[in-house]
């Protein structure tokens, strides 16, 4: 009897003093640490359910009612305790949020305001480069039709190309008429069928795809995209194109690299990479460890895609290339994922001011 009663005593004297230590928690940390004395197999009352099956039977009533005593004693003041913390916590963030906030709108408080989302510093400035090699800067809808998005492009129904750009259909019209641009390749459409040749002009703008967010892709991204129709031009001229590009972005340092594709828009095709800017080449998540990042595609204008805006293909030729600007922006800045662009974090945003 006097061990069941001292047995009594010590689980009475855990349970005041955990309790006791529940009250005074300020942080989740302390509140774990609270949580695991209770839980570890030392703590009496891990060390009296387990010795319950060597109690006679006459005491077990006894005990085992302590036990569910101290269970519900300790559980209520867990949840008390989490209770407060949680809302100390939140309430911290709140405010550490409403700081961050006001350093930007208070009155007097707007010489570190206001930065151009990188994104942004990225479109322009290769609006810029493009512009100086004697490129117009073209835009276009972002919801369209799905023929400018995929017929005229040489890629009919049921073509493979489609399910790899699983695409936002428009409860709009037709079933599958209408559509969120997958490219913003259905602005070139747009500029053969209407533009006087020849053409020398690049297409900026926001896309959007079924993607899987990644350290590489994301569902809405933009693109840009070049296309140059005229007499004469030949897959060199592509590929001195795209190295004028890579170089005056990314310095001579970054090499390129063109590798054989197939594109239903494009004959010959070709994708461009360059030298992985996070890692330099050695092989890093980013680059899936190959040392190379995939830019975008390009190819000469296959002749059918021609035929749909009325083009002679035996008279013009043309080559186009695309590739997306929040890759560009990554790779500038060696950034190891891109799902950090669109988040918004302050934090993040106040370190792209005139990072380009």
């Amino acid at each position: 009897m006097a061990e069941i009663d001292a047995t009594l005593e010590e689980l009475t004297r855990f349970c005041d003093e955990v309790v006791e230590r529940l009250a005074s928690v300020k942080t989740s940390d302390e509140l774990t640490a609270a949580k695991e004395q209770i839980h570890a197999h030392t703590s009496p009352l891990a060390v009296i359910s387990k010795a319950m099956r060597n109690v006679p039977p006459d005491d077990r009533p006894r005990i085992g009612s302590a036990l569910h005593q101290a269970r519900a004693q300790l559980e209520a003041a867990i949840e008390v305790a989490e209770g407060r913390v949680g809302e100390q916590e939140l309430n911290a963030r709140l405010a550490a949020e409403r700081d961050d906030i006001a350093h930007y709108l208070h009155p007097g408080r707007l010489q570190g305001a206001g930065a151009l989302h990188l994104v942004t510093q990225t479109r322009m400035m290769l609006e810029d480069l493009f512009v100086g090699m004697g490129f117009i800067v073209a835009e276009g809808p972002e919801v369209e039709t799905e023929w400018h998005n995929f017929e005229a492009l040489n890629i009919p129904k049921f073509h493979p190309a489609r399910a790899n750009q699983d695409s936002f259909y428009l409860n709009y019209g037709d079933p599958e008429s209408t559509l969120l641009r997958t490219h913003t390749s259905p602005v070139q459409i747009r500029l053969m069928q209407t533009r006087q040749l020849p053409i020398y002009a690049v297409v900026p703008g926001r896309v959007y795809r079924r993607d899987t967010p990644d350290a590489r892709h994301t569902p809405a991204f933009h693109q840009l995209e070049a296309l140059v129709v005229d007499r004469g031009i030949t897959f060199a001229h592509l590929k001195a194109t795209i190295e004028a590009f890579t170089t005056a972005y990314f310095g001579p340092n970054i090499q390129a690299r063109l590798r054989p594709a197939y594109f239903p828009f494009t004959e010959p095709s070709a994708e461009f990479e360059i030298t992985c800017t996070v890692c330099e080449g050695e092989g890093c998540r980013t680059c899936s460890g190959t040392g190379w990042i995939e830019l975008g595609g390009s190819g000469m204008v296959h002749p059918k895609v021609f035929a749909h805006v009325g083009i002679d293909p035996e008279e013009y030729s043309g080559f186009a290339f695309g590739f997306g600007i929040d890759r560009l922006a990554q790779m500038k800045v060696a950034l190891g994922d891109m799902r950090i662009l669109p988040e918004n974090d302050l934090r993040v945003l106040a370190q792209m001011r005139g990072v380009l």
